[in-house]
C-alpha cells in the first residue's frame, strides 16, 4: 500500500518520537523510507544536519530498514511537498509542536504540509 514513506527529520523531540511510527509503517509495507532535512538558509547549522541524517540513517539499519537521505534548503512546508511529489511518496509522516489552523495564526509546518502535499499525511502529535 505504502511504497515510498517520506519522513522529514528535524532536532525536535517530536521528530525523534516520530521516528518510530515511520519505521514501523516501513516495515509493516516493506515500503521505502526516505528521510527528509530541511536547512532553512541562516537558521539551521550543515553539520549538525548532516550528523542528524547519518543518525537516523543508521537508526534505521539497525531495525532492517535501508533508508535514502536528503538534504534540501528552504522552507520545510513547501520543500516537504516538493520532494514528496518528486519521489512520489504514497504518504508522509511527521510530527507536529501543534496543529495551527486558525487563519490569524502563523500555521505550523505540519498544517502547511497537510494543505499542500501530493498524498496522504499522517500527523503524529
Amino acid at each position: 500500500m505504502f511504497e515510498t514513506v517520506l519522513f522529514p527529520i528535524d532536532r525536535s523531540r517530536q521528530a525523534a518520537e516520530t521516528a518510530a511510527t515511520a519505521l514501523k509503517l516501513a516495515q509493516q509495507h516493506a515500503s521505502k523510507l526516505v528521510v527528509l532535512s530541511v536547512v532553512e538558509p541562516g537558521q539551521d547549522d550543515p553539520t549538525a544536519v548532516a550528523e542528524l541524517l547519518e543518525q537516523a540513517r543508521s537508526r534505521f539499519q539497525e531495525q532492517g530498514v535501508s533508508c535514502e537521505v536528503i538534504e534540501r534548503e528552504g522552507k520545510p512546508a513547501f520543500v516537504i511537498c516538493d520532494v514528496a511529489d518528486e519521489i512520489n511518496a504514497d504518504v508522509i509522516v511527521m510530527g507536529t509542536r501543534g496543529l495551527t489552523l486558525e487563519a490569524d495564526e502563523a500555521p505550523s509546518t505540519a498544517s502547511r504540509v497537510i494543505q499542500l502535499a501530493p498524498c496522504p499525511v499522517l500527523v503524529v502529535p
